[in-house]
Parts: C-alpha cells; structure tokens; sequence
C-alpha cells in the first residue's frame, strides 16, 4: 500500500470517528433540506443591501482557520465564495463545540447569519447558525489560498476527466466551460426557434443506421429479437419529417460512433442537425453565418486567433485543395493520390479508394490552414452520397458545404439529395464499398427510399458539432475538456 493511500485510509478513519460522534450527540450529518434563500455572488455583488440584514447561505467548506473559540470558514456555492465568521458566543446550544469543531474541507454546510466587514473590511458573514448538511469523508486534493487566489494540486488532466466532480468543486475555469456550454446551446436553440424550426426528438436506438459514414455500435434488443444499432446521425429521420409535412425541424442530440479517439473525437458526441424545406446549401450558409456571429455578439466571446466580424471565407474544394497542395490533386486517380501522399510520409491505408484518399489528402493539406471560418464548397461527388449534384457541374460535383474553425471541421451541409431513383444508386455504391471492406461505407435503407418515393420538396440541411464549437468558442484544445463525462479507458483493464 503506498503512503498516499495509507494517509487517506487514516483521514477517512478520522472523519468515521468524528461521524459517530455527530450521531452520538443526535446531530445529522445528512439532513434532508436546507432553507437557502442567497447566493453567495448576489451577497457580494451588492453587500449594502444585505448588511445587517438576515440571510441564509449554503455550500462546501474549501479552507479552514480554527482559533480557539472561534473559526474562520470559507464557503463557496456555485455562484462563488464568502468568508463566514463562527465563535462560541453566537451559536446555540454548544453548537460551536458539537459542529463547528468536527468540519472539515469539504462539508457542505448550511449558514444563517448578517452580513458584516471584518477589521481588515473583508466582507463576511457572522453564523448564528451552523447546519451540517453533508459529511465529507473523502478529501479533497490539496487546497491551498494565498491572496484570495485558491490554488490545488489537482492538475493531472486525465484524473480531471475521470473525477469531473473533483475538477467543479476545484476548478473554477471548468465550471465556467460548462456553463458556457449551456449558454451556446440555448443561444442556438433560441435563434433557430425564432427562424420557425421546431425542435423534435428522433430515435437513439435504429434497426438501421445512417445519415453518416461511420462504424456504428451494435446491442441487442430481446423483446424484437434483433439486433439494433446507436444513431451515428439523425439525418435520414429528420428527413421523414420534412417528407411527413414539417417544413422546419432540428434535434440537439447524442451520436454515437464506434470510432477512433483523439482531441477532435469522442465516440459519444452532440450534434445539432437543422433541416429547411424549400432550401438548398446556400441558404444553409447564410443561416448557419448568421447563427454563429449571433451567438459570439450575444456571449460576447472572444475566441483566440478568430475574428468572427467579417464575412465567413469561401473556397471550392478541389481549388482549395490544389493550391495548399501546389500539386494538380483535382486531375489525379486513386493511385496518384496515394503516391502524392506516400511522398509526403502521410499514412494511409492501401485500401482507400478514391473518395477517402482525397479526404485524407484535403485533412493534410488544407484542414491546417483553415482558422478563420471558412466555407468549403462544391465537393466530389464520391465524398457526398446524399447530396444533390451541383446544378451547373458536370454531374461529378455536389452542393455540399462543410464549415472550418481553428483548423477543425464544425458543419456539414448538403442541397439535400430527394431524387429516390438517385438516392438508392448511391447507396448501392456504398454498399459495394462495404462489402469491399469499408466499414464506415453507408447501408442500404430502403424505408428512407420508401419514404422519398412519397415525395420530400428540396431542402437544404445541416450538421454541427456542437462539443467542437464548443471547443473553439471556449479557447480549449481537447473535446475532453467540454464533456462533462468523456469517454475513458478503464483505470485497471483486468475489471
């Protein structure tokens, strides 16, 4: 047993035995509410209005100063934190001795009290009442306050990402992540709601998944007897939708894609798709620029290194690509492509046919030049089987825009495909891919085609990450740090 699990053994020794002695004395260490009726930041934000008057507080102990007869706690709520002033004379009924004595770091504990300034005029409260309201018995990491400043010892990122309620009650900057989170998906939710589009809710749980090219997982249902598959997009359902009569549809919803993990990818994610029925890609741009300049003026967000002021670039894609290339990329076959990439020590695998090694190539060479949001157009049509072909191209070039941040992919957007005769064509492409041994080809699903064949008008759709805009609009370079819960692997891999 190493030392460090010896002195937590002995601390939850110690905070057991001072659990009895709360007992013992018919004191509950984990009552059942509290009358809280202030934030803490509402206290400090205008202390004139509060001094001298009544109020009631609740939250976790971070630091301790105990002298004697009277102690000094610092209390901090979700909203922020307070110093709270405790002695023996304003407690009843040997409070002080029986509660006050027996915290430690990382109580949570009620305060009912007035608000004062100290000697030294920092604002505090002065307890008239001290309230348990849940015994830590596992301690904190390292605390420590110097200045006002707290500081902690709890900076291993992937302990972070295991112990999330550790990283919020520590880390501030995590807190803030998450609450920016909130105030993103609500500004996108509130500016699609006042465009007309209706929020639906589609299935996790698909007998066939779609929508994407991705590897999807696999469960089991008994009752239907027969295997069924996480959704690694809404897509194809929010397509039924707009063919069922609903001109304007978006979801915000878990995805899921048994994929590769890195900073840009979890295999649990959020996306917001939004459909509009007689849409094409272009107006998907102008709404999707709209939306995202809002909610940066709205939030008041400043991104590093991106200036969201001016009008988003736009470039076609074999250009784009041809010039960050120096190299004629656009006139090459699958072959050339791979010598291309061979030259330029990029790994890729023999099996790639055309449409993932022009992928791979544009991730290579393009992908890092894009900071500033950047829309790319008129993509290859092997890349994009549910989009419509680009009305004036030849046939081998799509509507389909895909939108670039800080050097990350953030949207998706197709002149949705809604000729059924096409569509089950190129999903008979992708078959063959599948069954060549492309495991993130996508599937026949003939529902959809079904469902086409009723009759979808042309719309325009859009996907959009929202754990990577998240990222961007944050300045945090791991999509670990804006899930609340990542996926990780298991601590000890023999459980």
């Amino acid at each position: 047993m190493s030392d460090n699990q010896k002195n937590l053994n002995e601390i939850k020794k110690f905070r057991l035995e001072k659990l009895k002695f709360l007992k013992d004395n018919n004191i509950d260490p984990f009552p059942h509410n509290f009358d809280k009726n202030n934030n803490i930041i509402e206290i400090k934000n205008d202390s004139k209005k509060y001094e001298n008057h009544d109020i009631s507080i609740a939250g976790r102990i971070i630091s301790i100063r105990k002298m004697g007869k009277s102690s000094f706690l610092n209390v901090k709520d979700m909203s922020g934190k307070i110093q709270v002033y405790t002695n023996n004379q304003n407690l009843s009924n040997d409070e002080y001795d029986l509660v006050v004595r027996k915290l430690d770091i990382g109580d949570i504990v009620g305060i009912k009290g007035s608000v004062f300034y100290t000697k030294t005029q920092e604002l505090s409260i002065k307890a008239n009442k001290v309230e348990l309201l849940s015994k830590n018995l596992h301690p904190l990491p390292n605390m420590k306050e110097k200045d006002g400043e707290l500081f902690f010892s709890f900076d291993d990122k992937e302990q972070r990402y295991r112990k999330r309620y550790l990283d919020l009650i520590i880390n501030d900057d995590s807190r803030d992540v998450f609450i920016s989170r909130f105030n993103i998906i609500n500004s996108i939710r509130n500016y699609l709601n006042i465009n007309s589009f209706i929020e639906v809710e589609t299935p996790v749980l698909q007998p066939v998944y779609g929508g994407a090219n991705a590897k999807p997982f696999t469960t089991y249902h008994n009752s239907l007897d027969q295997n069924l598959f996480l959704r690694i997009a809404d897509e194809l359902y929010l397509k039924r939708l707009i063919v069922g009569g609903f001109e304007k549809v978006y979801e915000i919803s878990k995805n899921f894609r048994n994929e590769g993990m890195d900073k840009n990818h979890n295999p649990e994610f959020t996306m917001l798709e939004f459909y509009s029925a007689y849409s094409d890609v272009y107006d998907m741009m102008e709404l999707t620029e709209g939306m995202i300049k809002n909610l940066v003026k709205e939030m008041k967000l400043e991104v590093n290194g991106i200036d969201f002021k001016k009008n988003f670039d736009v470039f076609s894609f074999f250009d784009v690509l041809d010039k960050y290339s120096n190299i004629k990329i656009s006139e090459m076959n699958t072959k050339e492509i791979h010598s291309v990439m061979k030259n330029n020590n990029i790994p890729l695998d023999k099996t790639y046919g055309y449409a993932k090694s022009l992928d791979k190539a544009f991730s290579f060479f393009v992908e890092p030049k894009l900071i500033n949001p950047t829309f790319i157009i008129n993509y290859p049509i092997e890349l994009s089987p549910l989009a419509k072909v680009e009305r004036n191209s030849n046939g081998k070039i799509v509507e389909r825009f895909e939108l670039f941040m800080n050097k990350m992919e953030i949207a998706n957007s197709f002149s949705e495909l809604n000729n059924p005769i096409d569509q089950k064509e190129r999903f008979l492409a992708q078959q063959k891919l599948k069954d060549s041994g492309d495991e993130e080809a996508q599937v026949l699903d003939n529902d959809f085609i079904e469902a086409l064949e009723v009759g979808m008008p042309p719309t325009g759709g859009v996907g959009i990450g929202i754990d990577r805009l998240v990222m961007i609009l944050t300045n945090k370079k791991s999509i670990k740090d804006v899930i609340l819960f990542p996926a990780m692997k298991n601590e000890h891999s023999n459980t």
